[in-house]
């Protein structure tokens, strides 16, 4: 009688940023993984990537092509992992050639929250005092807050959490704007003074979300990770990706959105600004979630027709010219 040898069980390379954020929440898609497939090991391998290493140079005169993606897209072209955990607002909606996004995590609060200096505590975000020093390196909530607030100053801040937490400590801003799920992800969320309403800030597009990217041909792993993605978030962020793609904006312009689903439908509002707040356009699509790409280019068209292209030409001319 032969014996069969059954070969071992492949051993999953997870790609991670070094970041204590990135790498919070690639461990916690690792345990979910083990949770369902106790017999595979899944180890996590770290990598730096450009936006890690440029800390003084705000995002948007870098540039956002793979800013915090780029060095995990080659490690899994070259088979050195074989998928990356990003924080999905981070994610390009043009993938390389190869790679697909593969699964789209349970949402943690998208909102944008505001995080303020002892001396603050008593305020919120529209009774602070005029001239008070806002903290932000995002050009999005730049420039919502710039058309809601035009009496703050603004000033940009890079850095992980724990360096822009200690910098409003230290008194060198009287407040900072920062993403709620970070905050809650590294267990922070006692810094969370006020929770924005999107009628002053929408968020980023896929704000709050993971997106898990791999090679496209790897079936073993995109069946896997189809074990933890979650059907609503996913319908919400394909929703918001299909808007920011169709206008050919990137994660460091002015865009926002704010998804809701009620039973089939999925309700997704957009706005395009300029970055001193002076030009908002804004409007709102409702259709089926399970058209949810539709409904993003059928948004980015209303918002065109409202003058939302001249607006990011705008701002892409000045990007360009370093200013």
């Amino acid at each position: 009688m032969t014996s069969v040898v059954s070969s071992p069980p492949r051993t999953i390379r997870i790609g991670s940023r070094k970041s204590q954020l990135a790498l919070v929440q690639t461990y916690w898609v690792q345990e979910q993984l083990k949770k369902s497939f106790p017999d595979i090991t899944f180890e996590v391998h770290t990598m730096s990537t450009q936006g890690d290493k440029i800390l003084d140079v705000a995002l948007a005169k870098i540039g956002d092509k793979g800013l915090f993606t780029k060095e995990l897209e080659v490690g899994m072209l070259n088979k050195e992992i074989d998928f990356a955990v990003h924080s999905l607002k981070d994610l390009p909606t043009h993938l390389p050639e190869g790679l697909t996004l593969a699964a789209i995590t349970e949402r943690e609060n998208p909102a944008d929250a505001l995080v303020v200096h002892e001396k603050h505590k008593d305020k919120q975000i529209d009774t602070l005092p005029e001239g008070a020093v806002i903290g932000t390196s995002s050009l999005r909530r730049l420039a919502q807050l710039r058309h809601h607030f035009p009496h703050f100053a603004f000033k940009d801040v890079r850095g992980n959490l724990i360096t822009r937490l200690a910098k409003l400590d230290a008194g060198e801003y009287d407040a900072l704007i920062l993403a709620a799920a970070g905050l809650e992800r590294l267990g922070m969320g006692d810094r969370v003074h006020q929770i924005l309403p999107k009628e002053i800030s929408l968020h980023a597009v896929g704000q709050g979300a993971l997106g898990i990217e791999c090679r496209a041909d790897d079936s073993e792993v995109l069946s896997l990770l189809k074990a933890i993605e979650h059907p609503e978030t996913r319908d919400r962020c394909l929703a918001e990706r299909s808007f920011l793609r169709s206008l050919e904006g990137g994660c460091q312009v002015p865009i926002g959105v704010n998804t809701d689903i009620s039973g089939e439908n999925l309700t997704l509002t957009g706005i395009v600004a300029s970055v001193d707040g002076q030009k908002f356009v804004k409007d709102t699509v409702t259709g089926l979630a399970n058209n949810a790409e539709a409904l993003g280019t059928e948004l980015a068209e209303l918002l065109r027709q409202q003058g939302a292209q001249e607006i990011l030409s705008e701002i892409f001319a000045v990007i360009q010219r370093g200013s």
